[in-house]
């Protein structure tokens, strides 16, 4: 189990894999997300119990990579002898895999920006996984209101420039042995600007991702798109060229697509940042940091990143102005506005940072303040308005507070404080810490938020709550069965009054289940 993955996560996961492909899918893919990366003969070996022969681990296998559920590798040999011959090693993507329950929230950020039909071909990848673009056009025809071939052309293309659909990655990329990877990059410079990734799977979704021009051609201005994979093969790194070009010589409608989960993700996280500052600050606030996301998103490297690139006001301004909202300010009222946004208070941090002529968005700082009032609310419902407040007050100062201080700040009573503070640590909401001193028989106590295990813990819950929901939607759906096969204009009395109970059962939690998904992201996603 890695860092970003909790025991309810990955039990989550398996229930989506079983939900989308059957429980046979489920053990193979629960067998990756316990033990990691494996061989196909390894997989078979530890699911014989299961009754899952080879050939039946290895189709489920291609399965799952069409779905974007799973990314097969191998590790170039110790000696680096091209005889040796490296076994191919398959991992599950525990992120894609949640985002399988993601896909109305995709659906719906892409029709806002770019339309019903850029929708229609996206939620066509998101169900079939990959994709050519005659599968595309072959797919419409099978629909009553079809677009049509152009139609269906033209919106790939959007949905390319958009970043919102790239190219499939290399199906098996070789990795090389990571006490080697530094010596690669030659020169001081190079080893200072050097970043290893955090883990096995970010290097492998690393080297498996093709250069910017391959991974987003544009394949609609010539029929073949070898010639520009031939432009930018030098521009591959070390590592990637050992991987084979996938499909570089093919024409345009032989290339594979699938829908780019990265940019989904930090659309959803842009908008996140534009609410909390809505909320937080003024609609004229979130309407200027929007923009501002729109000038420095091209420069983003990854959704979860930390800070912006620099940006001016004028290049701020320049963007504000392209929307009915933007047009009602002044260049004076965004530099305002800016300040606001760059100001800290005792309760909001600064969400702008203000350089010498520039400004950058901390992502981390507006997040952060999101992930604080998650938090917050779930210990208020778990334990109380007195625990909300000592708890509250303890993030704020971010150190350890001995026990009557917290009292003093939290309003409460010195002789309650200890208990409820002890059933925080005890669930591992706190940190606590005995201080002994000469003379006093009994210790100090004093106590302190740990936030990394909190929001573990926390997102290991809301994995658990959404999981129950999904459980207990699907014992809704099962238990009205033969209801739900009867049509709704023939239904009368009580039968009618039944399908409503559980339309607005549905409703209800569809609509639990999207919230917490929400707060999933801002913890692990966001």
């Amino acid at each position: 189990m890695t860092t970003t993955t909790t025991e309810f996560g990955i039990v989550y996961a398996v229930h989506i894999i079983a939900s989308h492909f059957g429980s046979v899918a489920s053990k193979v893919c629960e067998c990756l997300l316990r033990r990691g990366p494996l061989s196909s003969r390894d997989l078979s070996r530890l699911t014989e119990s299961d009754n899952i022969n080879h050939n039946k681990v290895k189709d489920i296998l291609c399965l799952l990579i069409q779905h974007n559920c799973v990314q097969a590798f191998s590790i170039e040999p110790p000696d680096g002898s091209s005889e040796s011959k490296a076994t191919v090693q398959y991992i599950a993507l525990f992120s894609s895999i949640h985002h399988r329950v993601r896909f109305n929230k995709f659906s719906k950020a892409v029709n806002e920006e770019l339309g019903s039909q850029c929708k229609g071909v996206l939620e066509g990848l998101l169900s079939n996984g990959r994709l050519t673009l005659q599968q595309l056009i072959d797919r419409d025809k099978e629909f009553k209101n079809s677009l049509g071939p152009e139609a269906i052309r033209d919106s790939l293309e959007k949905l390319v420039a958009a970043r919102f659909v790239e190219r499939v990655p290399s199906p098996e990329p070789v990795l090389g042995n990571k006490e080697d990877g530094p010596a690669k990059k030659r020169g001081a410079k190079a080893s200072k600007i050097f970043k290893e990734p955090e883990s096995l799977e970010e290097r492998i979704l690393e080297a498996a991702t093709p250069v910017e021009a391959i991974r987003f051609p544009i394949i609609f201005e010539q029929d073949s798109s070898s010639a520009l994979a031939d432009d930018d093969s030098s521009n591959i790194s070390e590592g990637k060229r050992k991987q084979p070009d996938a499909d570089s010589s093919c024409p345009s409608s032989e290339v594979i697509w699938r829908p780019n989960f990265e940019e989904l993700i930090r659309r959803l996280r842009h908008k996140a940042c534009v609410e909390i500052v809505k909320e937080r600050r003024d609609e004229r606030c979130a309407n200027v940091l929007k923009a501002m996301l729109e000038v420095g998103r091209s420069q983003e490297k990854k959704a979860k990143t930390d800070k912006s690139v620099p940006m001016s006001v004028d290049s701020i301004y320049d963007e504000l102005i392209k929307t009915d909202a933007g047009r009602e300010m002044t260049q004076g009222r965004v530099e305002e506005c800016l300040e606001h946004l760059s100001a800290t208070s005792s309760y909001l941090p600064a969400f702008v940072i203000k350089t010498d002529e520039s400004y950058i968005v901390d992502f981390k700082s507006i997040i952060s303040v999101a992930q604080k009032d998650e938090m917050e609310s779930v210990v208020m419902r778990r334990y109380g308005k007195e625990a909300f407040r000592m708890f509250r007050y303890l993030s704020q100062e971010d150190r350890f507070v001995e026990t009557d201080k917290i009292a003093d700040a939290a309003l409460t009573e010195k002789k309650d404080t200890p208990q409820v503070l002890l059933k925080m640590w005890k669930d591992g909401y706190l940190h606590m810490q005995k201080l002994a001193v000469t003379g006093v028989y009994m210790p100090f106590l004093l106590w302190k938020v740990n936030k990394p295990i909190v929001s573990r813990q926390i997102l290991d819950e809301m994995y658990h709550a959404s999981l129950n929901l999904s459980l207990r939607f699907i014992h809704e759906a099962d238990s009205e069965k033969e209801l739900l096969l009867l049509p709704v204009e023939k239904l009368e009395g009580a039968l009618k009054e039944r399908r409503n109970k559980y339309r607005v059962k549905s409703v209800l939690l569809t609509s639990a289940r999207f919230k917490i998904d929400d707060a999933i992201m801002l913890f692990h996603d966001f």
